[in-house]
């Protein structure tokens, strides 16, 4: 099952109930996710590469109703292309997110007496798992990937697929936005959302395992903070991933 399914016009989805996040409204990773994702599905057509990188900003609350997106090509270069994609509730004037994702054709290149740092293997399988509920109790974001615990390492394999024709950077976006609430400097005191979400790949991950070495700093007298982190697949480092954070009261139940 896809946890955004197309509606009957182009560019028009339908959420599913694994699209939510822990409050109202939908998961800001699902979001980005699907505006990423997106754009990955015509890259092969438009020939412009494999999405290298992506910034997304989380502009409201996405609601769970009907969406609509519009890509806009910024570039189309030989070698790099950047799109931006903007998603709005279907009905609604004022845009909910809007992602810029730049897409790089692979070309080899030579280096004399260059090698990769070899990293050991991790098995996530052999870690204990960890569940999360949302707040309202009903199935959320969370629920549409297996979590795994490690020393210093949280690891996440999505069960379900965005979009179909989802690329690789679309895949990671989801475990990468826990990255500010793996490494809390404190649990249950305040909530702690982030407006927004950039990731870098310099690797395309080998298997179905997304793993994230986070830290998070907050300045509770701002009321600010932020997240970031290493991605890694089974074999070693992909990329990075960082993000602001808002630290504000729980909601009153």
């Amino acid at each position: 099952m896809a946890i955004f399914e197309p509606l009957g016009p182009p560019n028009r989805w339908q959420p599913s109930a694994l699209a939510a996040g822990p409050f109202a409204g939908l998961q800001g990773g699902a979001v980005a996710s699907l505006l990423t994702a997106e754009v990955e599905a015509i890259s092969a057509e438009r020939k412009w590469g494999t999405a290298v990188s992506v910034s997304a900003w989380f502009l409201r609350p996405t609601p769970m109703a009907s969406l609509r997106t519009k890509l806009d090509v910024l570039t189309e270069g030989g070698r790099v292309s950047v799109i931006d994609n903007t998603l709005w509730a279907v009905g609604e004037e004022a845009p909910c997110a809007t992602v810029r994702v730049t897409l790089s054709r692979e070309r080899a290149v030579e280096i004399p007496g260059f090698a990769d740092t070899a990293t050991e293997a991790a098995d996530p399988r052999q870690l204990p798992l960890r569940a999360a509920k949302a707040a309202h109790g009903r199935p959320w974001f969370m629920d549409a990937m297996e979590a795994r615990v490690g020393e210093g390492v949280a690891w996440f394999r999505l069960d379900h697929v965005i979009i179909e024709g989802a690329g690789p950077l679309s895949s990671v976006l989801g475990p990468a936005d826990w990255t500010h609430g793996i490494a809390r400097p404190l649990q249950n005191v305040v909530a702690d959302p982030n407006p927004n979400l950039t990731v870098q790949l310099f690797g395309w991950p080998r298997g179905d395992w997304v793993g994230v070495r986070a830290h998070t700093r907050w300045q509770p007298a701002a009321g600010l903070g932020t997240g970031g982190g290493l991605l890694l697949d089974l074999h070693g480092e992909i990329g990075r991933v960082s993000m602001s954070v808002i630290l504000v009261p729980f909601p009153k139940s």
